[in-house]
């Protein structure tokens, strides 16, 4: 029988990785409820058409990438490939229309059959945030300063570069798209056979294309930049102006584009070069035209997603376990007493472990190579006494402390756990 193994693009979250993860998902929570979002949690599947109609049936992802099944009672399921269509469709079957304006913080895992790599999954997990219901720029600026915020909280906002772009209201795309169609028209014997099919359906998406041979088409293609009209152009500058207002340095890249007809105005990533290749790890823009798109009331929206595992490993630090108090029982008499200390303990707050197995010397160095901060010695001695031996790991001093008394006793290692 073959050795037992993860799914290739899948892996196990051991204690450290977790650590990690979390850490991540905390800072973005509390950072998250300063701006006054709500928390949300979507299922990790939805029906099919729910991803087919805000990805597009031609999108890769839906024609390569989702994880679709038919379940027992015929219906056609999609583990969610991201976050944005299941909280817009929570939107719509809530009922919420009459409460925006909305914001929504969630994170979870998301699932893509793609190529694995570094950072990438395909079970992968990221961190979320939506406003719905802003029309106007100011929701483009919070949502991005949020996002700015997250990264400075974990200490990683130097190791990224803020890049920005416009796509314009539907007018000005429109025209943008007629002469993208036209660019490229020019150039249909040199297109990748999947851009010549995007050429009728969506030209924009011949810009995110990853073949090399339409990638020098790309680089020479007109930028939409230079076909907004005035109230586009408006928007973007204000945009801007509320960036510098804040301080959060950016860099407008044309060459940013979201392909799907309901992305409007702002487009913008937080990419890295930390990771071994450029790469994002927190990608949004504005979907104006989303929830009008899945049967709703026409209400705008903008949000980003951020790749969890990306962000770990780009804050590289090591998250510490706690630092737990380490009960040390010594012969079977002391069992039963231990286990009592240990749950009143954690009654109370502190963080405890149990030496289980083993002689007193070799619990005692187990314990110090978990980094426990202090070690409760349980023995014959002790137990006639009504006392425990409380050993400080730190600096080795050690005294005998009544049992009634540990809750208090032991608060001066509450700092350090």
């Amino acid at each position: 029988m073959s050795k037992l193994q993860p799914v290739r693009g899948t892996h196990d979250q051991l204690p450290e990785d977790s650590r990690r993860a979390r850490h991540v998902v905390e800072t973005a929570r509390e950072m998250s409820a300063r701006y006054g979002f709500g928390e949300i949690a979507t299922p990790i599947f939805e029906f099919t058409d729910v991803f087919k109609r805000t990805l597009g049936d031609t999108s890769d992802v839906v024609t390569k990438e989702m994880y679709s099944f038919e379940d027992r009672g015929g219906e056609g399921l999609t583990l969610r490939p991201e976050y944005t269509a299941g909280i817009a469709r929570a939107f719509i079957s809530g009922g919420l229309s009459q409460q925006v304006p909305l914001k929504f913080f969630g994170h979870g895992p998301m699932f893509r059959y793609e190529r694995p790599q570094k950072g990438r999954l395909r079970q992968f997990h990221q961190i979320d945030a939506e406003i719905i219901g802003v029309a106007g720029p100011q929701a483009d600026i919070e949502v991005i300063a949020l996002g700015h915020d997250i990264l400075g909280e974990l200490g990683v906002r130097e190791q990224t570069t803020l890049e920005l772009n416009t796509l314009g209201d539907v007018e000005s795309r429109n025209g943008y798209r007629d002469v993208l169609v036209e660019y490229f028209s020019a150039h249909l014997d040199k297109l990748s056979d999947d851009s010549k099919s995007r050429l009728t359906r969506n030209p924009m998406r011949i810009l995110d294309s990853k073949d090399e041979g339409d990638r020098v088409l790309v680089a020479d293609a007109p930028r939409m930049g230079d076909y907004l009209n005035a109230q586009s152009a408006e928007f973007f500058a204000a945009v801007r102006e509320g960036l510098d207002n804040l301080g959060i340095a950016y860099e407008v890249n044309q060459a940013l584009v979201r392909g799907l007809d309901y992305y409007t105005h702002t487009a913008f990533e937080f990419t890295t070069t930390a990771l071994g290749s450029q790469g994002a790890v927190i990608a949004g823009g504005r979907y104006d035209g989303l929830i009008e798109l899945m049967g709703g009331p026409s209400t705008p929206g903008i949000g980003w997603a951020g790749g969890i595992e990306r962000l770990a490993m780009l804050a590289a630090a090591e998250v510490p376990a706690p630092r737990a108090i380490v009960i040390v029982p010594v012969g079977e008499a002391a069992q039963s007493k231990a286990m009592k200390i240990a749950h009143d303990l954690r009654q109370a707050g502190y963080v405890v472990d149990m030496g289980y197995s083993g002689n007193l010397a070799k619990r005692l160095k187990r314990a110090n190579k978990q980094d426990a901060i202090a070690a409760l010695l349980l023995g014959e001695d002790e137990l006639a006494k009504g006392v425990a031996t409380v050993r400080d790991l730190t600096s080795g001093d050690q005294s005998e402390v009544a049992f009634d008394q540990l809750v208090s006793a032991l608060d001066t290692f509450r700092q350090s756990q």
